[in-house]
């Protein structure tokens, strides 16, 4: 067994994007660093990133209704919405730089232009969405939105979904036409080319197994070989944990106080998709339609088209289920080791205040697929059972954690960044909307723990995300500029393509 020491100057745990985003990024900035990635598996992307784990929904808050929430007064507070959208601009403007300055080619074979829609039925729901679209479409950042509560325009918007409808209560629906599909894996496999390319060191099949400090300041991680069993360790100035689910026991590995009372809950994702070309190519978005009542906002519904290996298919879900693995290629250990003394009382507040998400996770996992064609039948009156096949996506571990406003053991469903003071080490926590916005998280490790380089660094940041710093929202004209000219660079203009 070796035990050799290999110093670098950056660490990333994880070939995600997230990990893919950050080196990108910091390549850019400063290329003579010299950084090594760590993966599990034996090729990029392969667990949250890959795009048969992810929904794909480039998330802009276009139709994602749970972003949107009804306050007291039955006005709507669309500040997430603006938050989330602000932050998938930043996104495509990365993209577009890295392909005007040809480090990434073809960017159809990652993103593809697809109208995103929210679909409502019922009296009260389609009040709602009335007055979510007026929220929204007075706002620069959402021009384009229609809305429609007139069944005949709907069946021109939704052919599949309205076909054999008995309209017993009303039904409305919004379109935004500016919306994409974004194979995460694929521009996750595009990234790690473009920096295996620039010297970046890649190691699949390498596990991390333990992180800690040594006396000169440095994080030294134990690093096996999954192939020959070899042991090895590594040192870096800086080291970011980007491993999905699995980030969650390298944090507490890692001993740094920020990590310390924060509990993971694992939920899985399974989807219909429609093995039925003719039926797939009757539905040409992504439409959303609203959470049952007790659901987590990760099982909003969804009927989406999507682009995988240049091919247009249909998926149905998501269907949640329960899991005690933090990765899809975990270990059904994973829960259980992660309860340490520093989160106990944390993770038991939240067993006890998630009792009705547990039953409903498991509920779901015990779903016939007859139960859920019946959920598909929801969206498509005249769905066959022979045309949909079972298809189980990614783990997603929701971060607990202990709250001012909801107190002990709380879930958060969202994205999480973890950085010790002195912004030596970073971990990425959480699920949606993750990758449509890594960029701007990226950035945020990027001034939480570089806060010395910014200075030197923001010229270049600029020039790569010309929004930087800038409030779209409050600058139409900038947004109208980066909105024309990203969508030109990434071939956002044309119409559907044609698959076979």
């Amino acid at each position: 067994m070796s035990n050799r020491e290999t110093g670098t100057d950056v660490i990333l745990i994880g070939a995600g994007i997230m990990s893919a985003t950050l080196g990108s990024l910091l390549k850019e900035l400063v290329p003579d660093w010299k950084i090594t990635v760590f993966e599990k598996l034996g090729n990029t992307g392969e667990e949250s990133s890959n795009e048969w784990n992810n929904a794909g929904t480039g998330h802009a808050a276009l139709c994602e209704l749970n972003y949107t929430n009804e306050k007291p007064d039955g006005s709507i507070d669309i500040s997430k919405a603006i938050k989330v959208n602000e932050q998938f601009q930043l996104s495509r403007q990365f993209w577009s730089y890295l392909v005007n300055s040809k480090l990434i080619s073809s960017p159809q074979d990652f993103i593809m232009p697809l109208p995103h829609m929210s679909l409502v039925q019922g009296e009260d729901n389609v009040t709602f969405l009335k007055k979510r679209f007026e929220a929204m479409s007075n706002n620069p950042l959402f021009q384009g939105m229609e809305f429609c509560d007139d069944p005949e325009k709907l069946i021109e918007w939704l052919p599949l979904i309205m076909d054999g409808r008995t309209l017993e209560e009303p039904i409305a629906a919004t379109k935004i036409d500016s919306g994409t599909d974004v194979n995460f894996g694929a521009l996750t496999r595009k990234l790690f080319d473009h920096l295996k390319g620039k010297n970046v060191d890649v190691n699949y099949k390498h596990s991390v197994e333990d992180i800690e400090r040594t006396s000169g300041g440095l994080w030294e991680l134990k690093v096996r070989n999954i192939a020959s069993g070899k042991v090895a360790r590594h040192t870096a100035k800086f080291v970011f944990i980007g491993g999905g689910g699995g980030s969650l026991h390298l944090l507490q590995k890692s001993g740094i106080p920020e990590g310390k009372g924060i509990g993971g809950f694992p939920v899985s994702g399974q989807f219909m998709v429609c093995n039925n070309p003719e039926v797939a190519a009757q539905h040409h978005a992504k439409v959303y339609g609203k959470a049952p009542v007790g659901a987590p906002p990760m099982s909003v519904p969804h009927l989406d088209t999507r682009y995988i290996n240049n091919k247009k298919s249909l998926l149905f879900g998501p269907f949640a289920g329960f899991s005690p693995k933090f990765l899809k290629n975990g270990s059904n250990l994973d829960l259980l080791t992660s309860v340490k003394p520093s989160n106990v009382l944390t993770m038991l507040a939240a067993g006890v205040k998630e009792m009705s998400l547990t039953k409903y996770l498991i509920e779901q996992v015990m779903l016939s697929k007859e139960k859920r064609m019946e959920v598909i039948r929801e969206f498509i009156p005249n769905a066959k059972n022979e045309d949909w096949d079972l298809v189980v996506a990614g783990q997603r571990v929701q971060v607990i954690k202990d709250t001012e406003a909801s107190g002990k053991g709380t879930l958060q469903f969202g994205t999480e960044v973890i950085t010790a003071a002195d912004g030596s080490i970073a971990a990425l926590l959480g699920a949606s909307p993750g990758a449509s916005t890594a960029v701007h998280v990226m950035l945020e490790i990027i001034n939480k723990c570089f806060p010395q380089h910014l200075k030197e660094w923001e010229p270049k940041i600029k020039d790569m995300i010309p929004s930087y710093g800038v409030s779209l929202m409050d600058n139409p004209e900038l947004l109208n500029e980066i909105r024309t000219s990203t969508a030109q660079t990434l071939g956002l203009n044309e119409k559907e393509p044609i698959y076979s």
